[in-house]
């Protein structure tokens, strides 16, 4: 047991952090670790790797720096936090331009860059960056009317949107639009502000549908089913449909056959192998991680973090909200990784990050010394 009198680095760290949220978090890791050990065999020898655990230890291997990168991040003060937000997403910014230029296309979409052991989509990283320079931009802006953090904000919204817009990548567009939002909303402007802004947001995916075949099919698939080629989602529901209650274990078969059935779809073969109980206790874990992180926020002194903290929680929310409902056929088609779960080197480290940057603004400061331990 820790001390509350400790005052060593770990000590202070330890009574600062909201236990709560990573007594959440881990069970989350751990279900992802157990779920792509039994959704990795089948996809393996669908695209035909020699090695059945392939993925899992390729997951394993970005797992611990993940959970280091979240601790190290943690352990900034909110200052170093807001300044290692906006360097993130400057950085960021750049490696997306530079991957638009001279990356290569994969599947029609410009979005990765091969650096050898990895590959690196550098919009995971400009999402908790993003979020972090907005949310100072919005509270600098009501803190002081006259400064105009509102716009600063929006065309950092703009910036961020082109960008994937040009890759394309319309579901990551449409998560950071709701994030946004969000944290607009939070921040306290108007509703005038808010209904144009949901407007734009209507009339640009009306746009996407217009000028993008790929768009459309996706949407066109999920109105009318029937009418469109739906084998993925359509397998995906047989593969939860095949778990039941309880699950299958190694007797559960559909999975071979669905495609991302460790990345995109690693819900519904979660639930093929473990069955509807761990699909539920999935929901539960990501939805009280996200109400746990909006109470704390709600705590915060500094409008900054209350912000900020929100955009962070609602970015893994909304990811693990459009992921599951891709596999429920709640919402159209869209690859989108589940937080923590889905195999993925630059979404499991970009997670850590954002996680990371959560805990560092809502850390307490009882053995704080300077000013700035407890700035913005």
């Amino acid at each position: 047991m820790i001390a509350r009198t400790d005052e060593s680095l770990f000590g202070r760290w330890w009574w600062s952090v909201d236990r709560p949220m990573l007594a959440v978090l881990a069970p989350i890791m751990i279900i992802g670790v157990a779920a792509l050990t039994a959704a990795g065999p089948a996809a393996a020898d669908r695209l035909r790797i020699a090695n059945d655990f392939h993925f899992p230890l390729r997951q394993a291997m970005f797992l611990g720096p993940a959970i280091l990168l979240m601790i190290g991040v943690s352990f900034l003060t909110p200052l170093q936090a807001r300044r290692a937000g906006v360097l993130l997403f400057a950085g960021a910014v750049v490696l997306l331009l530079f991957t638009l230029l001279f990356a290569g296309e994969v599947n029609g979409a410009k979005r990765w860059l091969d650096l050898g052991v990895m590959t690196l989509q550098p919009s995971e990283f400009a999402k908790p960056g993003f979020v972090i320079a907005a949310a100072w931009m919005m509270a600098e802006g009501a803190r002081d009317r006259a400064f105009p953090g509102g716009l600063i904000s929006l065309g950092l919204y703009l910036t961020f949107s082109a960008l994937l817009l040009m890759q394309p990548d319309v579901g990551q567009w449409i998560l950071v639009t709701g994030v946004w939002a969000l944290m607009f909303f939070i921040a306290g402007w108007s509703w005038t502000w808010i209904a144009t802004l949901g407007g734009f947001g209507m009339f640009a995916l009306g746009g996407a549908y217009m000028v993008s075949d790929h768009v459309a099919r996706r949407i066109d698939g999920f109105l009318n089913p029937e009418t469109a080629e739906t084998y993925q989602v359509d397998r995906a529901l047989e593969t939860i449909a095949n778990g039941g209650v309880i699950g299958r274990g190694d007797a559960a078969a559909v999975k071979g056959y669905l495609p991302d059935a460790h990345t995109d779809f690693i819900f519904a073969a979660a639930t093929e192998d473990f069955g509807l109980v761990l699909g539920l206790v999935i929901i539960a874990l990501f939805a009280t991680f996200v109400v746990r992180a909006l109470v704390v926020a709600g705590r915060q002194k500094s409008v900054f973090s209350q912000i900020a903290v929100s955009g962070l929680a609602a970015m893994i929310g909304f990811q693990a909200i459009i992921n599951i409902g891709v596999n429920l056929r709640a919402l159209p088609a869209k690859g989108m990784t589940l937080p923590f779960i889905s195999y993925g080197g630059s979404s499991l480290l970009a997670t850590g990050v954002a996680v990371g940057l959560l805990i560092a603004l809502t850390r307490t400061h009882r053995f704080a010394r300077r000013r700035k331990e407890l700035m913005p």
